[in-house]
């Protein structure tokens, strides 16, 4: 309820009208199902402006500790909201806490619900398109679910008139379906899902355009990539080029 009130009487006419923004191939959107929303993620508005234009509800992974409400009467009113909206709280810490949270998605998926995942785990520090982690692939394949690419552009936040932020004419690129059926069940190897991930990723570029470095974005924001950047990683498409689908399994190997 909270979801659909907060987006129709808010966030929507915030984003139409006040960002001018527009969406592309919502014709591409499945009108029920379980699926993936994949997107390229390059600025803080993509998690406004994205599910504002969608016209299907889509539920995030948050960082679990959001959802705590320890911080103050701010952390309390965040917790709430992402709780009142039907979001899924997501732990980075690996291991089996994170396994847990891709479980809590398969069963949001499992409802038929529209989940969007941002493949490159953080925002890209410089406006290229980075390696997309394969949790993305994972869920794809446990679950048998088509993934929609979208492609983001114009997120980025300017200061106008009297300082505040604001964005504009940002647009919203839905992409075709992509169906990886052969390869369900196979969430588990390796090959099947770096392949998944980067054919993914591949969609994504051919969307928005962006330069493709293929590094972690997170090497570049905090890691060993700070001071250097990315230029040494620069590749024509993840993967490198059109790669064949995985046939040999891992552990046949």
């Amino acid at each position: 309820m909270w979801y659909a009130i907060f987006k129709a009487a808010i966030f929507r006419p915030l984003v139409k009208y006040g960002f001018r923004a527009r969406i592309i191939g919502a014709e591409n959107v499945p009108r029920s199902g379980g699926a993936i929303l994949a997107s390229n993620h390059i600025a803080t508005m993509d998690s406004l402006v994205v599910p504002a234009m969608v016209p299907r509800r889509v539920t995030y992974p948050a960082k679990a500790e959001l959802f705590t409400g320890k911080g103050g009467p701010g952390a309390a009113l965040v917790a709430w909201f992402l709780k009142a909206v039907g979001m899924v709280p997501m732990d980075r810490g690996g291991g089996r806490a994170s396994a847990t949270a891709l479980d809590s998605i398969s069963e949001v998926l499992a409802t038929g619900a529209l989940v969007g995942i941002y493949p490159e785990g953080t925002r890209s520090p410089d406006g290229r398109l980075y390696k997309g982690k394969t949790g993305l692939a994972r869920m794809v394949l446990a679950n048998d679910v088509p993934v929609l690419p979208v492609g983001v552009v114009g997120t980025e936040t300017r200061r106008g008139l009297f300082g505040i932020p604001y964005v504009s004419r940002p647009i919203v690129i839905v992409g075709e379906p992509l169906h990886f059926s052969e390869l369900a069940g196979r969430d588990r190897e390796t090959k099947a899902l770096r392949w998944v991930t980067d054919e993914t990723l591949a969609a994504i570029q051919r969307l928005t355009g962006q330069q493709y470095a293929d590094v972690y974005a997170s090497r570049v924001k905090y890691g060993d990539l700070k001071d250097t950047g990315s230029d040494a990683h620069v590749l024509p498409r993840p993967g490198g080029g059109p790669a064949p689908l995985p046939v040999v399994r891992d552990d046949a190997e």
